[in-house]
């Protein structure tokens, strides 16, 4: 896909900052849309979401963290953090409140473009079927679906019924359930969850499984996905998956 199809949103206070990182994103062939407060970048998500946000943390008002939380509770949209706090805690609170990755003040610009890139090939990845015979066997049976104690899922149309009751999800979110339901019982490492849902060009902390995590389980109570100590995540099934 040509680069002019998708609009970047660069939101800092700083515009010296703001204006580089458009420039160099504008020779890419980028759109870009540059913002210097957390309102105006919450109203630009309402109004016209862009396709990838860069965002810094430290904001006039509604700061990065908030705004980060407030996407990612409606959309799996890439979010790149940057920040001039280098600790890791900050990494790790970024990265759970659901931003994809996070760059530290001062930064490359060309090393900025770069992870965009690559976020937004992970994005178009995963909207499109893997390849046109997968898409032909899912389209066997329209009512092809994973059922699962309870759970069920509907591939060719990304959706999820728990307990009888349909539950909106995320792609991400999708994706890690999918990954539990074709594996029933199997006991996955966060790594093994980073590369599975999240591709193996990842670079973010394994924290971030933790909390999508949480997040599905604040949509489907009493879910059965366990965590297993000192090694990651299964999804406990009683009797055989159908």
């Amino acid at each position: 896909m040509d680069n002019s199809s998708y609009c970047i949103a660069v939101v800092d206070d700083d515009e010296a900052i703001r204006q580089l990182v458009e420039a160099y994103l504008h020779k890419e062939g980028y759109r870009t849309v540059g913002l210097g407060n957390g309102e105006e970048a919450w109203e630009l998500w309402k109004a016209s979401p862009p396709d990838l946000w860069v965002l810094d943390i430290m904001l006039p008002g509604l700061d990065g963290y908030e705004l980060c939380r407030r996407i990612r509770n409606e959309a799996e949209v890439p979010i790149i953090m940057i920040s001039a706090r280098d600790t890791e805690v900050d990494k790790i609170l970024g990265l759970e409140l659901g931003s994809d990755d996070y760059m530290v003040k001062p930064f490359s610009p060309r090393e900025l473009v770069a992870r965009v890139k690559r976020q937004l090939q992970r994005q178009q990845r995963a909207a499109v079927p893997e390849s046109a015979g997968a898409l032909a066997a899912e389209a066997v049976s329209s009512a092809a679906r994973i059922l699962v104690n309870g759970l069920a899922l509907i591939p060719e149309e990304r959706r999820v019924f728990w307990q009888g009751e349909e539950v909106d999800m995320t792609n991400k979110e999708f994706d890690m359930l999918k990954v539990f339901t074709e594996h029933p019982n199997r006991a996955f490492t966060r790594g093994e969850l980073l590369t599975l849902v999240w591709g193996d060009d990842y670079y973010g902390s394994d924290r971030a499984v933790d909390h999508l995590i949480k997040r599905i389980r604040k949509k489907a109570d009493m879910l059965p996905i366990e965590a297993v100590w000192g090694h990651g995540y299964r999804m406990r099934i009683e009797g055989s998956v159908q």
